[in-house]
């Protein structure tokens, strides 16, 4: 796909002695901005292919220049993990906090914490009024389609751990580390957009190669962070009320979770190799999985409350949904890739 529809063509033309020139497509130079006067950069491929983009703003902020936050004290807790969280997720490599009265032990400590957070990030510079964090990660070395199969994997994980507590009828030790696992690589996958949304070379080496699908890309991540919520709050409740042996809700669970598992990998697998005819099987697939929950029993157990195998199946059946869309979008990779033609059978 590439801008410029439907008029895709533009013939060079004579610019002075020596020179030659092509004018640019109308919505592209609208969408960009653009005005007579103002200077774009291009990147060039090896096989001849030159991507345009604006030229950076004058007065903007000088790429490696740390972004600062400052304020008289940082009382409130929450704030400092969730400013550094923000900056690092919208691309800011060095990360500075000032504070005019010395950082209080808890606040220091929550800010360590968001930093083990995030992949990649590492204090180098702690003094009482002043903390530096800087970002070492090369956005060139992760690729969306990686960062999303790891997500994957994750998400398998969350399931298999609930199996294994429905099996074994104890709880899981892995529920932190893989909600810590999660985060980061969603961290991640949201900062490599905003970082290839600036800049298009980067976009096209971590595998988006038409800006446009990045907004497409940015539904996928929506969707597998909505499915780690879920997944890890349905661990959560298995957790926290264990289902007894002749639970009728944790054997309808114990069918449910393989499919549900083998769902996710034929989605994701979709999503990642476009096929109109396996997207299609996927996604018809999931209308069916959305149905095929047992019905639970009416009886509740007043002791559980939001805990148990219920509240769980009901989590799991908003993450079939979750998965439906993401089916859908691979419908969409399928069609726009237009290499194949399959027969519908009518309803």
């Amino acid at each position: 796909m590439a801008w410029g529809a439907p008029n895709r063509e533009r013939r060079v033309l004579k610019a002075g002695h020596s020179s030659i020139a092509v004018t640019l497509p109308k919505p592209w130079a609208e969408a960009m901005n653009l005005r007579p006067g103002d200077l774009i950069v291009f990147d060039q491929s090896d096989d001849g292919t030159l991507f345009l983009k604006p030229a950076p703003v004058p007065g903007a902020a000088v790429e490696g220049t740390p972004f600062l936050v400052q304020a008289r004290s940082f009382d409130t807790p929450g704030v400092l993990p969730r400013l550094i969280v923000g900056a690092y997720r919208v691309g800011h490599d060095s990360i500075e906090i000032r504070s005019d009265l010395p950082f209080a032990p808890e606040r220091v400590e929550e800010l360590l914490e968001a930093a083990r957070g995030l992949l990649g990030v590492s204090v180098v510079a702690q003094e009482p009024t002043r903390i530096v964090l800087q970002n070492f990660i090369d956005p060139s070395k992760y690729g969306l389609p990686q960062l999303v199969a790891r997500m994957k994997m994750i998400l398998i994980a969350f399931l298999e751990e609930m199996e294994e507590v429905l099996r074994r009828h104890g709880r899981s030790r892995r529920l932190p580390n893989l909600n810590d696992e999660s985060n980061k690589v969603l961290a991640l996958l949201v900062r490599q957009l905003f970082l290839a949304s600036r800049d298009w070379s980067l976009a096209r080496r971590i595998g988006s190669p038409d800006p446009r699908q990045l907004l497409e890309w940015r539904v996928v991540v929506h969707a597998l962070e909505e499915l780690a919520d879920l997944f890890g709050e349905a661990l959560t409740t298995l957790n926290d009320g264990v289902p007894p042996r002749s639970d009728p809700a944790a054997e309808a669970l114990s069918t449910y979770l393989p499919e549900l598992k083998e769902h996710l990998k034929a989605v994701v697998d979709t999503l990642m190799h476009p096929s109109l005819d396996h997207a299609c099987e996927v996604y018809h697939a999931g209308g069916l999985l959305g149905d095929e929950m047992p019905p639970l029993p009416e009886k509740k157990i007043p002791a559980l409350g939001h805990r148990g195998a219920r509240p769980a199946a009901q989590l799991l059946q908003r993450g079939a949904a979750c998965l439906s869309l993401l089916a859908a979008v691979a419908i969409d990779r399928a069609v726009a890739a237009g290499n194949e033609t399959i027969l519908v059978e009518a309803a």
